[in-house]
């Protein structure tokens, strides 16, 4: 049954809708950077190669050793090479659709200029379309410890690029730096054009207040994590008045915070919450899209058409057009049927 069940998730077309590009750097890749740049292997990267995967215990520790590791990248060569390592990976998960995260102030900080990194990825989002046939996009993060003047002059540099970022969102540590610190950059954002979506970690400091900002203040078209809302119905039932999805990531959710939130997802979706599966920093939680999917199939009572459902969300609250969405609808909706799970 396990295997029938792994073999449903790997065939189903999906889409990916919180993944960190910067946390799709395997050790291997991170090795080979280093040795391309003539530069020694960060700390982290090199007690990650010695045990095969890099080690923290919670989202503190992670980000410790996160940012050490991205010092290998420092070429638009480099950027490329990231992005196309998971993209080749979500061409073999079935993944149609990907709307990539990158956090541009963890590089311009340590002295990488702003195109390198944008043109980078963008030159690797568009061989794929070419060579899978994959849609993708990506979205620049602010990183929420560092200042909102930062995060202010980093949106400005991204403004000569509005046709490579379709929007921006709101990650790392959480702790004191809730999202009304960065209203007014969402504001300019929103009016430049961008779409909005922030990370609301799972059982952090503030959660629900944190999660209240993201709606009603910012007002945010997605938010990223977000499964604390089960604890405010209120809020509950604005998401789904406003139709504002959620990218779930059990995987991490299990590393980060000893519980993968299953039943919070679950019971999100049986409420008609537009919930969705996502494996967030891939290289580092060692899960990808399939994964997390057989994940939550395994370990609690969700059925094939609930994990249609929740793949029939992801294209319906991604940022891409309607005859792209429709199309892959379509596609999904005759993997069903021909699964009789519609």
């Amino acid at each position: 049954m396990q295997a029938e069940l792994k073999t449903f998730i790997e065939g189903m077309p999906k889409a990916e809708l919180h993944v960190h590009l910067e946390g799709c750097l395997t050790p291997q890749l991170a090795a080979r950077l280093a040795a391309r740049n003539n530069m020694p292997l960060p700390e982290a990267v090199s007690k990650a190669s010695t045990a095969e995967a890099f080690a923290f215990h919670d989202l503190t520790s992670f980000l410790a050793v996160y940012y050490p590791a991205m010092n290998v990248l420092q070429t638009a060569t480099d950027f490329h090479d990231l992005a196309m390592d998971y993209l080749i990976k979500a061409h073999k998960h079935n993944i149609k659709h990907c709307e990539l995260f990158f956090d541009p102030q963890a590089h311009t900080s340590r002295g990488i200029p702003f195109p390198i990194v944008v043109m980078g990825y963008r030159s690797a989002l568009l061989q794929a379309q070419r060579a899978f046939g994959i849609s993708s996009a990506l979205i620049m993060c602010f990183l929420r410890d560092m200042s909102a003047e930062f995060a202010m002059a980093t949106l400005m540099d991204a403004l000569p690029y509005k046709d490579s970022i379709i929007g921006v969102g709101l990650d790392s540590d959480e702790r004191d730096n809730p999202p009304s610190k960065f209203a007014a950059v969402f504001q300019r954002a929103s009016k430049e054009g961008f779409l909005l979506t922030m990370h609301c970690d799972v059982d952090q400091k503030d959660s629900i207040e944190h999660i209240r900002q993201a709606i009603e203040e910012i007002q945010v078209d997605r938010i990223d994590h977000g499964t604390n809302i089960v604890e405010d119905l209120r809020l509950v039932e604005m998401i789904k008045t406003k139709a504002i999805g959620l990218t779930c990531c059990p995987i991490s959710n299990s590393i980060v915070t000893q519980d993968f939130k299953g039943k919070e997802i679950l019971e999100l979706l049986r409420n008609d919450v537009k919930v969705t599966l996502n494996s967030d920093d891939p290289a580092y939680f060692k899960g990808y899209a399939n994964e997390n999917v057989l994940k939550v199939a395994a370990e609690t009572d969700i059925t094939k058409q609930e994990l249609v459902h929740l793949q029939r969300n992801a294209f319906n609250i991604s940022w891409i057009s309607a005859w792209r969405r429709n199309h892959f609808l379509q596609l999904l909706d005759t993997y069903a049927r021909q699964h009789d799970c519609v």
